[in-house]
């Protein structure tokens, strides 16, 4: 595990602490779950679980057959 250095105004560091804190975490934990979080390149768990969960949004079909209408963009 490697040590980084960082450097943040007063109000920064109090917010820093103060959001730590509220999550029960040392600002160490905090901001490495932060810099995961913010570097990660997948879905959130919570994102992924939430797939299929409106019954009645359209299908592909549907939203392509409303869409024709639609003017399209050009590039």
């Amino acid at each position: 595990m490697s040590q980084v250095t960082i450097y943040l105004d007063a109000k920064t560091e109090a917010r820093m602490r103060q959001a730590a804190s509220a999550a029960g975490l040392s600002t160490s934990r905090w901001l490495a779950q932060l810099i995961q979080e913010k570097t990660s390149n997948e879905w959130p768990q919570a994102i992924r679980e939430a797939a299929g969960a409106w019954a009645d949004f359209p299908d592909l079909e549907e939203l392509r057959r409303e869409a024709s209408d639609f003017p399209r963009e050009s590039l």
